[in-house]
């Protein structure tokens, strides 16, 4: 597989990059694909909900009121679930909802992805993401001339770059990460993916 390099201005620079059939050119895995989301969500989530059960409400334990008579049903303590202020029961209470998932079939995931992004034109390939500076006036006009610039739009990088990063910091639906922080959700949540030549070649060598 075979694709165009542009430039910054979204113009043919005449280079070609080659990649892999076996990695971007497989037949996408959708099951695969969901359990990669499935475990980036879960490991993303703080686990920090909690509800008091009856022990730990601060109150007396004195009866309060007499077991018969009453006319009522019986009640024991202050702290139980049927009363207003009680503790909960059966609440949440902190957990790690993260699991684990095997290392090839994350990459295979990723590889699904990447194919399924080639194979609808919604990968653009550019020679170098050259900001010498923060600019964000140049960095919208480069997501224009790329014609990206209505899109979701994922910047990838080889190393990290402090200059794009902070250039597109205040420009709408536009994400930045560099080749060795590449996941899953940010692959498929984004409608465009605008890749460095060099961050592509990085990618490949870590899918192999």
């Amino acid at each position: 597989m075979k694709l165009k390099v542009l430039n910054i201005e979204g113009k043919d620079t005449g280079k070609e990059l080659s990649l892999s059939d076996k990695i971007f050119k497989i037949e996408p895995n959708s099951h695969v694909v969901y359990l990669a989301i499935k475990q980036y969500m879960a490991n993303n989530r703080q686990g920090t909900h909690k509800a008091k059960p009856r022990s730990e409400i601060i109150g007396s334990t004195r009866k309060i009121k007499k077991q018969k008579g009453t006319g009522t049903a019986r009640a024991g303590s202050i702290k139980s679930p049927l009363f207003r202020g009680g503790g909960r029961t059966f609440g949440p209470l902190p957990r790690d909802y993260s699991f684990k998932l095997n290392k090839k079939v994350k990459k295979l995931a990723k590889q699904s992805v990447f194919s399924s992004k080639l194979a609808s034109n919604s990968i653009l390939i550019l020679d170098d993401f050259s900001f010498e500076e923060p600019n964000s006036k140049k960095c919208i006009k480069m997501l224009s001339d790329l014609g990206v610039n209505s899109s979701k739009s994922l910047l990838i990088s080889e190393d990290k770059n402090d200059n794009l990063l902070l250039s597109s910091r205040n420009v709408e639906k536009v994400s930045v990460i560099n080749s060795n922080e590449i996941d899953i959700f940010s692959l498929m949540n984004a409608s465009k993916i605008v890749i460095s030549e060099s961050a592509m070649k990085k990618i490949e060598s870590l899918l192999k």
